[in-house]
């Protein structure tokens, strides 16, 4: 039997929403208990509820490929609409999610600030479309990037939301502030999309950074009160590195359930393939199950910003070599997180857990 949790959430900043992931992440043995053996079966395991998650739920994907290493409940954790950016780990009713989505930066963050955990899946390159900079659709003052010059800008600190546009600004002479120095862009951390979206269009902000197709921020887009004025290079760091998406459990966790951990992707991949060749349904699917319209749940799938369904990365070398491009690009251009806590090239390899990519052990690649 399946069960969704519905979690609410409110302000905290970003050092705490890291140490909530950590904590989160440890709480409860990640899913249904901590085994005594390593050819124990993990009898549950705990997901984010996601728009694929529903569809591998709703079409017996995860069934199929859990039920194979004895793994008999999948538990779906939706966050609910108070979800703050960076929380996703966090424990809530006696219960901890196994396998955490995020961005490679905001992923690479928190294993700055101390999470124990690894990177067993890493998405291909991302695009421009992925993260653009908002406006409000009738502010005529702000038609372009350089129009933010001593405006106000809002969004999610250790996310997309400010690595994107941080790239952006930087790159037109524009930088954000940081808490060390003032920039040409009033910055303010904003871990809630409906807080974020509320202050650009009440004008408490000039301007936000979003993924389209997150539940957040999709409807409002699609009633065109927002407007886009500036992308990501494609030729730039964010969509080539920081943009992609990742996979990322505790280390002990992948340790002891590694063919879990093959399972959870196999079944990733089947529900990709599937929802895309059936666009229609796996949309009827996600609307009813994350209560979102068919409008919204059809955008999520097929606008060329999702990332949901995005083809996987098989080299770990590649993965690896994009956070270390990263990181050195935004340690040189004044990130105040990565400059104090950045990872070693060392810890970097083994944030990347080659057992799950190509030519690895448990890799859905061989």
């Amino acid at each position: 039997m399946e069960a969704d949790v519905h979690i609410g959430r409110r302000g905290t900043n970003s050092a705490r929403v890291s140490k909530l992931i950590a904590l989160g992440l440890m709480a409860v043995g990640l899913g249904g208990g901590v085994r005594s053996a390593a050819a124990e079966a993990l009898p549950a395991i705990n997901l984010q509820l996601s728009p694929w998650t529903v569809v591998a739920r709703e079409k017996g994907i995860f069934k199929d490929e859990f039920d194979k290493i004895g793994t008999k409940q999948v538990n779906l954790i939706a966050s609910g609409a108070a979800e703050l950016l960076g929380a996703e780990a966090a424990a809530v009713g006696g219960g901890a999610i196994a396998i955490a989505q995020r961005m490679i930066y905001p992923a690479t963050v928190h294993r700055a600030n101390g999470l124990d955990g690894v990177i067993i899946w890493a998405s291909e390159p991302s695009n421009r479309y992925r993260a653009p900079i908002l406006a409000r659709a009738d502010n005529d003052a702000i038609k372009t990037v350089q129009d933010l010059d001593g405006k106000k800008f809002g969004s999610s600190r250790i996310s997309c939301y400010w690595s994107s546009p941080f790239e952006v600004l930087t790159k037109a002479g524009l930088p954000l502030d940081s808490r060390d120095k003032k920039g040409r862009v009033r910055y303010e951390s904003i871990d809630n999309a409906t807080v974020a979206i509320s202050a650009v269009l009440s004008g408490a902000t000039d301007a936000t950074t979003a993924h389209l197709a997150a539940g957040g921020f999709t409807g409002v887009w699609l009633t065109g009160k927002l407007k886009v004025i500036g992308h990501s290079p494609d030729d730039g760091i964010y969509v080539n590195n920081a943009g992609r998406v990742t996979y990322f459990a505790r280390r002990d966790f992948v340790n002891k359930y590694p063919e879990v951990v093959k399972a959870f992707l196999a079944a990733r991949e089947r529900t990709r393939e599937w929802a895309l060749d059936h666009v229609e349904e796996a949309a009827k699917i996600i609307a009813k199950e994350t209560r979102v319209p068919i409008e919204v749940a059809t955008f999520q799938i097929s606008h060329v910003g999702e990332w949901e369904f995005m083809a996987g990365e098989p080299s770990a070398e590649r993965a690896r070599n994009a956070i270390k491009t990263f990181q050195d690009w935004y340690v040189a251009n004044g990130d105040d997180i990565l400059s104090e806590h950045r990872l070693s090239n060392e810890q970097v390899d083994a944030f990347i857990d080659g057992r799950f990519f190509a030519g690895g052990e448990y890799s859905i690649y061989n």
